[in-house]
């Protein structure tokens, strides 16, 4: 069985489509099986992380736009990939060091995640987009 889930971002975050997940892995009427997501670009990610404390998304975040900073900052003055902004190369970094799929099991209708568990579109990007995930379910 296989879907697409679509996330609307406004910017550089963490977007949790949990709830999304758990309806329709619920709707799909197979109680065991393995979930597979991929998100189908290359400037954004997945996460499983933490969904209580929003502080720790904003800690993120922050992590990682120190570690890969804009082009526009002397660091990363040796960047060559610039003509589509200065958020662009960082976020393909980022998206290289990041999951860009996530495998999660699924027991009694529902994904198998902690409690405090969520899943998360890391957008890497400045500006708002739309970004697809491909989900299957399979036993």
């Amino acid at each position: 069985m296989q879907t697409s889930f679509v996330i609307k971002t406004q910017g550089q975050g963490l977007y949790e489509f949990t709830r999304d997940v758990v309806d329709w892995t619920a709707a799909q009427g197979q109680q065991t099986g393995l979930l597979t997501l991929f998100i189908r670009h290359t400037s954004a990610s997945l996460l499983i992380q933490e969904n209580a404390d929003p502080e720790v998304q904003t800690d993120l975040r922050n992590y990682f736009a120190r570690l890969v900073p804009p082009t526009s900052d002397a660091s990363m003055a040796y960047l060559t990939h610039t003509y589509e902004g200065p958020d662009d190369m960082p976020a393909h970094i980022k998206a290289a060091m990041m999951p860009v799929s996530l495998s999660i099991p699924v027991a009694a209708g529902r994904p198998v995640l902690g409690t405090w568990q969520g899943i998360y579109v890391f957008e890497h990007r400045d500006a708002p987009h739309t970004r697809r995930v491909a989900a299957h379910l399979g036993g």
